[in-house]
């Protein structure tokens, strides 16, 4: 696995002391998205047609440092937008790494080797660069020419100076396993720290809503990619995941979860994201806050329809890791006998009782809109009386 041994032990143990405190909710990864702005239009986001005031907002150093000290997840991924879009984001990074925090900087690389010089290698710091597949398969994700040659460049740049480097890949449905598989052959020629995987949310304001997996299909196409990946293996093409090796288990249908929400807290420029990462149905002004208020039991897969189809690693990457720990005889089940790619599934989560869909996201659009006006508003200088 691609999760360095000093990430492993410090999430380990402090997932264990959460348990002996009988903290039953806590953050494992806060989520931060310091901006929506990109310098790509993917069809698959939900985070790049807002109106341009809010694209044009940004978590400032102090607001990003603060959300760190209200949440104590050990690990940071900062995402957006694209990050490095924001001109105080060495800054960011930099206290993150004084606090002890394991930082994990997401980025389509379109700026990296612009921006580069601007960080230094560090054992807790790692580039996580976007690669949705081939260059056909990712180009077309992105919907742009010529960006995987630029992320694949930019991966060997940072490797070259000496940074810890990953990549995130997204599949979406219609994906080959062939092809994935072949994908994942050529990325163990580029020796990362490992490759971070999750099927496709169907974001409310995404352009493209057609190509999202439903559950089952997920789980059948990870299976054929995993079973393409024992092929692999013994031709010496070893297959790194940064994930828990339970949570891809979960992704080929081998175990039932239900999503940890609270595990992956969101702070972006709104504030608290309600309930997820994906899902933003209402916002808190704390962390606290968040946790506190947040009726988490009208969320997740059986209990809300807009959480039927998902599988992705924000919602249950903390589950796996957190039964990992409680369970570690089922962690070695799958090291010792890898994942399972044959024969019946495990029994999922039934979604006859779940509550119908609201479609609210649009409360905090119209909410930040109006905050953002009236502070240009108090901005203005008053004309003088006549």
């Amino acid at each position: 696995m691609g999760v360095p041994l000093n990430q492993a032990l410090r999430v380990g143990g402090y997932i264990l002391k959460q348990h002996l405190k009988g903290n039953k909710r806590y953050p494992l990864v806060l989520m931060l998205e310091p901006l929506f702005r990109c310098n790509l239009a993917c069809q698959g986001c939900g985070k790049i047609d807002y109106p341009n005031e809010i694209l044009n907002q940004r978590i400032s150093v102090a607001d990003a440092i603060h959300a760190a000290e209200e949440c104590p997840a050990p690990i940071i991924a900062i995402a957006g937008g694209e990050p490095l879009l924001h001109k105080e984001m060495p800054q960011i990074v930099e206290a993150y790494l004084k606090m002890g925090k394991f930082v994990i900087l997401c980025t389509n690389a379109l700026l990296l080797e612009k921006k580069i010089e601007q960080y230094k290698p560090h054992k807790n710091f790692c580039w996580d660069i976007h690669l949705d597949g081939d260059k056909e398969m990712h180009d077309r994700s992105v919907d742009q020419a010529g960006v995987y040659e630029r992320a694949v460049d930019a991966i060997k740049l940072s490797k070259s100076k000496g940074f810890r480097t990953s990549i995130n890949c997204t599949l979406f449905d219609g994906a080959d396993p062939d092809r994935v598989a072949a994908f994942l052959d050529t990325v163990a020629d580029l020796d990362i720290e490992g490759v971070m995987t999750s099927p496709g949310y169907a974001y409310e304001r995404a352009p493209d809503q057609e190509h999202f997996l439903n559950r089952q299909r997920t789980k059948e196409l990870f299976r054929a990619i995993f079973r393409r990946g024992k092929e692999s293996a013994k031709r010496g093409k070893k297959w790194k995941f940064t994930q828990s090796p339970l949570f891809l288990d979960f992704l080929a249908g081998n175990q039932t979860y239900a999503c940890t929400p609270w595990g992956n807290p969101t702070r972006n420029v709104f504030g608290w994201q309600r309930p997820c990462y994906l899902l933003g149905e209402g916002y808190a002004g704390s962390f606290k806050e968040l946790m506190e208020t947040t009726d988490w039991d009208k969320y997740g897969v059986g209990n809300y329809e807009k959480c039927s189809d998902c599988m992705v690693h924000s919602g249950f990457e903390a589950t796996a890791v957190m039964d990992s720990i409680k369970n570690p005889w089922k962690i070695a089940k799958v090291a010792l006998g890898g994942i399972k790619t044959e024969g019946a599934m495990a029994k999922d989560i039934p979604l006859d009782k779940a509550r119908k869909a609201e479609y609210v996201f649009s409360r905090h659009v119209e909410s930040k809109m109006a905050e953002i006006h009236e502070a240009k508003a108090a901005r203005q200088p008053a004309l003088p009386a006549e």
